[in-house]
């Protein structure tokens, strides 16, 4: 299983268009490789031909990833955050900003969240997928696992 038939699966799914499932998918695997730690991130990708190429089109640490807000007071607190905690929360907090800044309501980000997370599973394996996902605790949480 490749990128792109896990986006078309969360995009049937998830009733979300092509362009926007492709965003999400690339937002949460790009909040995945910044996040996650060693060499289960390198395995996990690995499983599904074209996921890094997406994560890095959708990189939500490259600059002006979370230009979607517009700037202002939240952008400059994203950047605040980011450099008191660390890459590893601004990827975070950067990643659910552009969820949010696509236009998608938190059930929409949710049913497209776990529908990828199944999809990752049945393309890398329920364990590696868990192990990736356990180095990112908080992002679970935004996805509604």
């Amino acid at each position: 299983m490749n990128i792109q038939d896990i986006v078309n699966t969360v995009s049937q799914k998830a009733g979300l268009d092509q362009a926007t499932t492709e965003k999400v998918v690339g937002t949460i695997f790009s909040v995945l490789e910044h996040e996650a730690e060693g060499t289960s991130i390198s395995a996990f990708f690995a499983q599904i031909p074209g996921a890094d190429a997406l994560a890095k089109e959708y990189d939500v640490m490259a600059a002006g990833a979370a230009a979607g807000s517009g700037g202002g007071f939240l952008s400059s607190l994203q950047g605040a955050l980011g450099g008191v905690l660390g890459e590893k929360a601004g990827a975070l907090i950067n990643g659910v900003a552009a969820l949010k800044a696509s236009g998608l309501d938190m059930a929409q980000i949710q049913k497209a969240g776990s529908t990828l997370i199944q999809q990752a599973e049945a393309a890398a394996g329920p364990d590696l997928t868990n192990q990736v996902l356990d180095q990112v605790p908080s992002l679970k949480g935004h996805l509604g696992l």
